[in-house]
Parts: C-alpha cells; structure tokens; sequence
C-alpha cells in the first residue's frame, strides 16, 4: 500500500492520476482532511483515510498496512516543519520502511534569501535522520507558477520582476507528479535524491521572448529595481508577508538558487520534460 499526503492538492493528485496507470487503486492510500472534496477519489476506487499533519492520532491510523508514504510538503510554512515531523513520527511508529519527501531545488540553504524555504531544509535533515529509507524529491519552482508571477495582463504591459538575469530550470507540475509516481509504483530500490528539473534554464528575457513569439505581441521584460517593485506591490494593497515572499523568490533566482539543471525528470518521464515554449502555450491555451 501506498500512502499519498496532501492527496486533494494539485501535487498529489496529480502523483495519484499518474499511480493508477501503474497499479490498481485498491494499492492507493489518500491522506485528505476533508472526505467531501475527495468524492472524485474515492469514486476512481483509492483508499481514503481522515487526518491532518496537526492530529498525530489521525496520522497513525492513516498509516496501517501502509509500505510507502510520500510526504507532500504542507503549504503551512509556520507550522510546517513540526508537522513533517508528526507524519515522520506516525510513519516510524507504524514501521513503515520507505518515506519520500516532495522538496525544493534550491542550491546553497546558507545564501537563499526566501527563508520560508528553510523548513524544507529542516524535514530533509529529519528524514535523514529517521533511520527510514527515503528519496528526497528536490522539485525545482513550477513552470505552472508563471501566471501567478506575470500577472493576469502581461501580454499588455509585458514582465516586470526584479530577478536580473537570473534562470530557472522551469518544470511542469504534472511531470513532476508523473515522475514521482514512476519512483512510487517501482519495486526497484530508489535514489536518495532526485532532483526535478527542465532539461534547460530560463531567464525572465527568455520567458518574455517566448510569449511574444507565440502571441505575436510585444512582450517585453523589465528587470525591476526592488524598493520600487515592494512599494507597487504595497500599493496594490498586498500584505507584508507576501511582498516578502515574492521578493524573496525573485532575490533567489537572481543569484542563481533555481538555475541547476539535472537529468533526473527526464530519465524518470523516459522523455525530454516540456520546452519554456510548449507549457506557456499549455498554462495560457495559446
């Protein structure tokens, strides 16, 4: 049996999707919070079982008869760290063998500016230090991330960020999740550590270049000074912690944290991952 947290999200279930393809769903185990909003999963014939990261009595019930548990990251970053360390706890409890872990990409945890990013740091020394066997999955940003970024008008008033000439090695979430549920459903031994990335890295000229080769406007980027960036974002009434967080990313890809680039997705997809080009066009229906 397979234990997939955080299994209503679009993360894990995308992972169950691809699973179903490999192995019967009455293999499947779905942690959710809410058995409502998992009436299309409980409907494709996956086990639903009732918790949360904050009830570890819950998280020892999900795990029984359970081989393999993949930790989706929880998206409550002020909490998140001790509730990783709950499903870690309930997993070694119930002697569950192998655990994996959907992480980040990022490259030097000393420089990265984006400090939310740390409690990912923090649950990949807990696993290591759990005595469990593991595969971390070091996810690189998103390509679907990219309209949030951008903004609803950019095909009018082009990309103004503040990330230099900074890349990222961009990569579409569902591959991300196909390429974890290949990890899943195999009885082969897995790696430690995959890191998911785009077969090449992008800067946010390449990105604007891209959009206006498709669209055939004028799609220009701006590398934006960030005290005028922060202030407009202020302006348009955005709460302080989420300025910080987006300034945070874009400081990151700046000096270079998402630009690594590694064979891992495309090797476990048995393909080259989608070009900059072909998920614009999918995120936009161009």
């Amino acid at each position: 049996m397979i234990l997939v947290t955080g299994a209503t999200g679009q993360l894990g279930s995308a992972i169950i999707n691809f699973l179903l393809q490999k192995i019967p769903a009455s293999q499947i185990v779905g942690l959710v919070r809410d058995e409502n909003k998992a009436a299309a999963l409980k409907a494709k014939g996956i086990h639903l079982r009732l918790g949360s990261y904050d009830d570890p009595a819950s998280l020892d019930q999900a795990m029984h008869s359970v081989e393999k548990v993949l930790l989706v990251a929880g998206t409550d970053e002020a909490n998140r760290v001790q509730q990783h360390r709950n499903v870690l706890h309930a997993a070694k409890k119930a002697g569950v063998p192998w655990i994996g872990y959907t992480s980040r990409t990022l490259k030097d945890r000393a420089t990265m500016a984006n400090k939310l990013m740390e409690g990912h740091f923090q649950t990949e020394d807990d696993i290591k230090a759990s005595g469990l066997a593991y595969s971390l999955f070091r996810n690189v940003l998103y390509l679907d991330t990219l309209p949030q970024f951008l903004g609803e008008k950019v095909l009018e008033t082009g990309i103004y960020l503040p990330a230099g000439s900074g890349k990222v090695s961009f990569a579409l979430r569902r591959e991300m999740g196909e390429a974890i549920a290949n990890v899943l459903a195999t009885a082969a031994p897995a790696k430690p550590v995959y890191t998911l990335t785009g077969s090449e890295a992008y800067s946010f000229a390449d990105v604007a270049d891209a959009l206006a080769d498709i669209t055939r406007k004028a799609v220009k980027y701006t590398d934006a000074e960030v005290s005028a960036f922060e202030q407009g974002l202020k302006g348009r009434g955005m709460p302080d912690v989420v300025v910080g967080r987006i300034i945070g990313f874009m400081t990151d890809i700046k000096n270079g944290q998402e630009d690594e680039i590694s064979p891992d997705l495309a090797q476990l997809l048995g393909r080259k991952p989608a070009t900059l080009r072909e998920g614009l066009k999918e995120l936009y229906k161009l």
